[in-house]
């Protein structure tokens, strides 16, 4: 039985991945239950992952998860769906239905698993997210504007300042609610708003077109904008890691439960 699990092993470590998955197969058809096949089985998703076979890669994770819950390899288990879903994720202009799926499974791990590595980097990842799913609601908030469809907009750009008060479209969607609210005539919420917008990014180019959208209109916001340094440097979204690593061979300790 070793003796088919290194077959596997060793072309997984070729990179022959279609082989490594017939190999891993074999081993949890012969041994079901095992130890054997509990390796083979976590191996198997992420050998089918490397072949962004993401499908395959997620139903193998979620049975690994179901059937060990308490086994230490759990968490990757959990993690590697997580990045499944998040490596489909696609550009604003599309349906962002991996993305949510991305961000609930990473916020899943995050739950189950607080301290592990896996969390850590899952927590950078729901930033990520969140910031995409956040640029979507940018979009058609601006597509409603843009058609004069104002009631619309204010919804969109609300739930971003509501729902996504970490992302980098905040600022921008607190001017489109200065701007919005002022075409609707509803000067003193647009004033409010403009307020919270100085108030938090004084130095925003943002607030400096809300500024002037204001002023134009009779209206005197308390705070001035503050022109950045032209030595500071803009704030940038946080880089992607590195791609997911090959999973760690599941506990002897803990069978299954």
């Amino acid at each position: 039985m070793d003796l088919l699990y290194n077959n596997a092993r060793d072309q997984l470590s070729k990179r022959n991945y279609s082989e490594a998955v017939t190999g891993f197969e074999e081993v949890d058809r012969q041994h079901p239950y095992s130890e054997w096949a509990r390796r083979a089985l976590l191996m198997t998703a992420y050998a089918n992952y490397q072949q962004n076979k993401y499908e395959e890669a997620i139903a193998g994770a979620q049975r690994f998860a179901a059937l060990y819950p308490g086994n230490d390899s759990a968490v990757y288990a959990y993690y590697l769906i997580a990045i499944c879903y998040f490596e489909q994720i696609v550009d604003v202009g599309r349906d962002q239905r991996m993305t949510e799926l991305a961000l609930a499974a990473l916020n899943d791990v995050v739950q189950r698993y607080p301290q592990s590595e896996y969390a850590r980097d899952a927590r950078l990842k729901i930033d990520m997210t969140q910031d995409q799913l956040a640029g979507k609601e940018m979009e058609i908030g601006r597509y409603y504007l843009r058609e004069g469809q104002h009631l619309a907009a204010l919804g969109r750009f609300r739930r971003v300042v509501d729902l996504y008060q970490t992302t980098t479209h905040v600022p921008e969607a607190l001017h489109r609610l200065v701007e919005t609210n002022l075409s609707l005539g509803l000067w003193d919420e647009a004033t409010k708003v403009g307020a919270v917008l100085g108030y938090n990014y004084p130095g925003s180019e943002w607030y400096e077109a809300s500024y002037k959208l204001l002023t134009a209109r009779g209206i005197s916001p308390k705070i001035k904008p503050q022109r950045r340094s032209m030595f500071q440097k803009a704030k940038h979204p946080k880089s992607e890691v590195k791609k997911l690593k090959e999973p760690p061979a599941p506990s002897k300790s803990k069978s299954r439960k």
